[in-house]
């Protein structure tokens, strides 16, 4: 684990990469190009908890300190339990609207008596080798990155923010713009408000994904914190027509 990956959403302005292949060869690859931190998607991508554990193994073996946050694919204790037993240094939870929606979101990433997480003597531990020094610590070094995606959440935002635990927001650009019936439309008055009002409300860091590098430059001009500055489908696909370009 990093332990410092949710301050440093903060202090450093960080890059992520996506990962949605649910292979550790990936994973691995991509934390060797140097990034800050991963995201492993369990949301969209057909990654089972086995996967995850293999993913995060990965990322922990490969040169450097990228820390591996794997997104549930809801908000659910369950899921989110499961995933932090592989090791994973944090979570990104999909659709939380409400501060209180927060509040469950971390107390999901945290042990009694501050939360809900329920003790096993897993990965995470050295598979309870370390189980006591683990939970005298993990609740101070699990990194939540809550997601705002829809109207409700832009407008609970500062209530979202504020909830103890939380280390750092997330703009879902796609879902966001679709939730506000402008897909894709980063352009858009109603978008670019909506994103106004984020970054001017939030108390912690707030972040975004980035998926070409106008993006990259797009988000940097708007003023976000952090960036996921792309996807590992999106190196294969356009690494792939560029070659097939270069040689047609």
């Amino acid at each position: 684990m990093t332990p410092s990956i949710g301050d440093a959403f903060g202090e450093d302005r960080p890059a992520g990469s996506w990962l949605s292949i649910p292979h550790p060869q990936v994973a691995e690859q991509t934390a060797a190009a140097g990034f800050d931190f991963v995201v492993i998607d369990t949301e969209h991508a057909p990654t089972t908890v086995e996967t995850v554990e293999s993913m995060v193994r990965a990322v922990d073996a490969a040169a450097g300190e990228t820390a591996p946050i794997v997104r549930v694919a809801w908000n659910d204790h369950v899921r989110i339990k499961r995933v932090l037993d592989t090791g994973a240094a944090g979570v990104m939870a999909p659709q939380v609207n409400t501060p209180e929606e927060a509040e469950a979101f971390v107390a999901a990433t945290r042990y009694p008596p501050e939360g809900r997480r329920g003790m096993a003597a897993a990965r995470a531990s050295n598979y309870g080798r370390d189980f006591g020094e683990y939970v005298a610590s993990a609740n101070d070094e699990i990194a939540t990155i809550s997601q705002v995606e829809s109207p409700e959440a832009v407008e609970n935002v500062a209530a979202i923010a504020d909830v103890e635990g939380i280390d750092t927001l997330f703009v879902g650009p796609a879902d966001l713009s679709a939730s506000l019936d402008v897909f894709g439309e980063y352009d858009s008055e109603v978008y670019t408000d909506a994103v106004e009002t984020v970054l001017t409300e939030s108390s912690v860091p707030v972040g975004t994904l980035a998926t070409t590098p106008d993006e990259v430059d797009r988000w940097n001009d708007v003023g976000f914190d952090y960036q996921i500055v792309g996807t590992d489908a999106g190196y294969l696909a356009t690494g792939a027509a560029e070659s097939l370009s270069r040689y047609r």
